[in-house]
């Protein structure tokens, strides 16, 4: 492998990048925007050699090729969403944007698949679902920036992985570009398909270290009908719990999300936020259910019936049903005024970790206590997507900037945890560079040397997204 090194050299490649690839492809000095620096993750920026952005996959083919030749390592970014690194560069890289490989290409109604290229926003795949009368299921707090290609690439969860499941489900075929320039070109859109390995899953997931991702063929559901959703207070976990099973027995296929919220989150979005609470105030533990039928004059009698029975059982302490869309929408305005948090607390860490359904409660105690004996002013929030046994937490000591909060400490704490509890360090959000010292907490030995025997086998230069996830 030749590796480039004089200044006139790398800007020769990068010429001949442009020839090839057309105008405003290749942005190099000053022409590099600030936010292909970094992804939203906490850390310093840093600008890349090029940004190139080719528009289709054999431009994609082309650029992993010239840059495997001269050995400028390449990491792929899509909407820039992440927040553990993944798609962040090292100065001396080439960024490789998606960012104009965006469109819808097909909507398929008789095989219920959309075929979209890898840049394209998910708020884009949504709408254009919805005007072809079906639904698209993954929804994140950003998706009016996050890109396709990046939800899969960290197989992204969302909202209603408790329904629809993983981004991985919602997949059916891919075409890839592998870090040799090799374009893979499978868009399948059979639900059964047995033909040999099926390739596409050493891809979704891998944060763009095997290849990356041109187009995809997505999975499209029915349009719901009807929509139904309460806000319930509950005296402890125990019964969350309970709700959780009566609502997967008493709902069954229509219930669609399962959110929960701690009494410090509620805290801080109510007083804080000024978010306003439809419920009681006091102790407790806050629970959106919602629920998506096919039709409003048997589904929505259905759910208030179930409801009124849990009231009868004294399940809740508190509830309140919505009975418009606005309603619903001030429900799930609690559980994403997350997103306001950078305003209400300043500086933040956040994290996303998987656990046993049963061992939250105990994780979320625990966990408090010890940020806060270990850590002089430690605050700590949790919340998530308790059906799918996806806890958030935020932690933050109040007065410091963001490259003062103690995020080792921190770490340690929360990962260690996690182990101990038998969970995983990331159950949405990916590896990136943040967490893959902790890899080994979520994952054995032999998981992740398995994973290093497949980064060898399909990218030996190491010049595709080097140093992330393992």
């Amino acid at each position: 492998m030749n590796v480039i090194t004089t200044p006139a050299l790398r800007q020769q490649v990068l010429d001949d990048l442009r020839r090839q690839l057309g105008p405003g492809a290749v942005l190099v000095g000053d022409d590099v925007p600030a936010r292909n620096c970094n992804d939203w993750s906490p850390q310093a920026p840093r600008r890349p050699l090029a940004v190139v952005r080719p528009l289709d996959a054999a431009g994609v083919a082309l650029t992993l090729k010239v840059c495997r030749s001269v050995g400028f390592p390449v990491v792929p970014q899509g909407g820039l969403t992440g927040l553990c690194g993944g798609a962040t560069p090292e100065e001396g890289w080439v960024a490789l944007s998606l960012e104009r490989m965006s469109g819808i290409e097909e909507v398929d109604a008789a095989s219920a698949t959309m075929t979209v290229k890898a840049g394209t926003p998910l708020e884009r795949v949504q709408d254009a679902a919805d005007a072809a009368g079906f639904l698209f299921p993954l929804d994140l707090g950003s998706r009016g920036s996050c890109a396709i290609g990046g939800n899969l690439s960290t197989n992204a969860g969302g909202n209603r992985v408790i329904r629809y499941g993983m981004m991985r489900e919602l997949v059916l075929g891919l075409e890839v570009v592998l870090p040799d320039g090799t374009i893979i070109t499978n868009l399948n859109k059979l639900l059964k398909n047995n033909a040999g390995y099926d390739l596409k899953h050493l891809f979704i997931g891998s944060e763009g270290t095997l290849g990356i991702v041109t187009r995809v063929v997505l999975r499209l559901f029915p349009k719901p009908q009807c929509t139904m959703a309460a806000l319930c207070k509950l005296a402890d976990y125990d019964r969350v719990v309970a709700l959780l099973a009566a609502a997967r027995r008493g709902l069954g296929p229509l219930l669609s999300a399962f959110e929960v919220m701690w009494p410090d989150y509620w805290q801080v979005v109510t007083e804080r936020a000024g978010v306003r609470s439809p419920v009681a105030p006091g102790d407790g533990l806050y629970v959106l259910v919602e629920a998506q039928g096919t039709d409003e004059a048997i589904d929505r009698p259905r759910f208030e019936s179930w409801l009124e029975g849990l009231m009868e059982q004294e399940l809740l302490v508190d509830a309140a049903v919505a009975q418009s869309l606005a309603d619903i929408d001030a429900f799930w305005a609690l559980r994403d005024a997350c997103a306001e948090f950078p305003a209400v607390l300043g500086p933040h860490v956040s994290y996303d970790i998987g656990l046993a359904v049963g061992r939250m409660d105990d994780f979320a105690r625990r966990c408090k206590a010890a940020l806060e004996a270990a850590i002089p002013g430690c605050d700590s929030a949790y919340y998530g997507h308790i059906g799918d046994g996806n806890l958030h937490l935020v932690t933050w000591v109040p007065g410091l900037a963001a490259a003062a909060q103690p995020k080792p400490a921190m770490d340690a704490i929360i990962y260690g945890l996690v182990k101990e509890l038998g969970g995983s360090i990331s159950a949405e959000h990916g590896i990136g560079t943040l967490k893959k010292q902790w890899l080994g907490h979520a994952r054995s030995e032999a998981e992740i040397a398995l994973m290093r025997t497949l980064k060898a086998a399909l990218d030996p230069s190491g010049l595709l997204n080097p140093g992330k996830v393992v």
